[in-house]
């Protein structure tokens, strides 16, 4: 009885392209989040260090302690800075957790408004296109 052998499809053009967009997303998740982690990270040390530099917003709803918001975005910011080393070595635990950091820090951000206006602003759109990039992607099994 002859075996037949069936010659070994190469992966389509069309698959290529979208596994190099996914890894390409991610990359893009993980820089972003390494780069909003250390600014996260600077605002916690000038908060912690000095929050007499901080403007304070009289009457503000969410109302806290300067300095506490300071260690806050110094712990959330480190971590991810880590989490975002861990998505280029490819963890794959690391896109779920870089989602919900990301998704901690918007709202730190967001509460934050009235303290650094501005900076919280680049920091919301920074973290919403990582929560894009790191749901958009597939992963390369699919």
């Amino acid at each position: 009885m002859a075996q037949t052998t069936h010659p070994r499809r190469s992966p389509s053009r069309s698959h290529q392209r979208s596994a190099s967009w996914a890894g390409g997303l991610v990359a893009f998740g993980a820089v972003m989040l390494m780069i909003g982690g250390t600014l996260d990270v600077l605002r916690g040390i000038v908060a912690i260090a000095d929050d007499d530099i901080i403007v304070n917003t009289p009457n503000y709803v969410f109302k806290f302690d300067t300095t506490g918001w300071g260690w806050i975005h110094l712990l959330l910011g480190a971590l991810a800075v880590l989490v975002g080393a861990s998505l280029f070595n490819g963890r794959t635990w690391a896109r779920a957790v870089g989602v919900l950091l990301a998704g901690l820090l918007l709202i730190t951000s967001f509460l934050t408004l009235p303290y650094y206006p501005v900076w919280s602003l680049v920091l919301i759109a920074v973290y919403g296109f990582i929560i894009w990039a790191l749901c958009t992607a597939q992963p390369r099994g699919r």
